[in-house]
């Protein structure tokens, strides 16, 4: 039984940040994009929204709020991934560029932003000599990393303590961090929206035939543009919360690799659908 639970445990903890990259990459397609760039908006997403967090918590020192710094880490995160996507949707959308082609160029951009920037990563008091040697920290194998503080709060989990220990059920259901709920709550909103909602109904039908949406007045652009930015923004939330829960805040280069493309290929293995991707 010990094994069991230690088992679901860690799926839960490896697939929470796959739900939103599943997620994100979902809501792009069902607009009629394909962004192979999954695994560079998450890079992205990590390396920024660990790098907020460590910033936030250099200016802010003994006054920090750890519930502060979750949010600005989903929101920096959110918004490194939706300004690669906004990118990737000037070049397929409006430029008429080739999607495969892009978002495998979108890939290794974002994975050399992501490693150029969390590499060198340094503190907000610093200056440039500092600079230099946390650079020089970071390549002799000294990753800059959140307090153990910090690493609690997005590790943690948002139920009371009573409810964590209880026997079995305390461990599958509550013991998971808030990310993880977060997760599901996003996902479910998701279908929701894609199957009772007028403007995920106008998506789909952007997603399936644009000509039809179009003469039915359904602005395609629009749409493509606001699914593809916004959807690329839950990507890269994915390697945020890879990198804050799987890797204990702490700068990895190698840790995200093949997170992205998991996430794609998963997309088609749950259908496209956001309740088939929360299994």
């Amino acid at each position: 039984m010990t094994f069991l639970l230690n088992l679901i445990t860690a799926a839960v903890l490896y697939g929470t940040p796959l739900l939103y990259g599943t997620s994100g990459e979902i809501l792009t397609e069902k607009s009629g994009n394909l962004n192979l760039g999954v695994e560079g908006m998450m890079f992205m997403g990590g390396a920024l929204g660990l790098g907020a967090a460590f910033y936030y918590e250099k200016l802010a020192g003994a006054a920090v709020s750890a519930p502060l710094a979750v949010v600005i880490a989903i929101a920096a995160s959110f918004l490194a991934g939706a300004l690669a996507a906004l990118l990737f949707s000037f070049l397929t959308i409006t430029l008429r560029a080739n999607q495969n082609v892009t978002g495998l160029t979108l890939t290794i951009f974002g994975g050399g932003v992501a490693n150029f920037f969390g590499g060198t990563l340094n503190s907000m008091a610093g200056g440039v000599g500092q600079y230099i040697g946390e650079f020089m920290r970071v390549r002799e194998g000294t990753y800059v990393a959140v307090s153990n503080t910090l690493k609690g709060a997005f590790n943690g989990s948002p139920f009371p303590v009573f409810l964590q220990e209880l026997p079995v059920v305390g461990r599958l259901l509550f013991s998971h961090s808030i990310f993880t709920y977060l997760g599901i709550a996003m996902a479910v909103a998701m279908g929701l929206y894609l199957h009772r909602s007028r403007s995920g109904l106008y998506l789909r039908a952007v997603g399936e035939s644009p000509a039809t949406a179009d003469a039915a007045g359904i602005s395609v652009t629009r749409c493509k543009y606001l699914a593809t930015v916004i959807g690329g923004g839950i990507s890269a939330i994915g390697g945020m919360v890879y990198i804050m829960t799987v890797v204990g805040g702490v700068w990895n280069h190698e840790g995200l690799s093949g997170v992205g493309w998991l996430a794609v290929a998963l997309v088609i293995f749950c259908l496209w659908s956001p309740y088939r991707a929360i299994w």
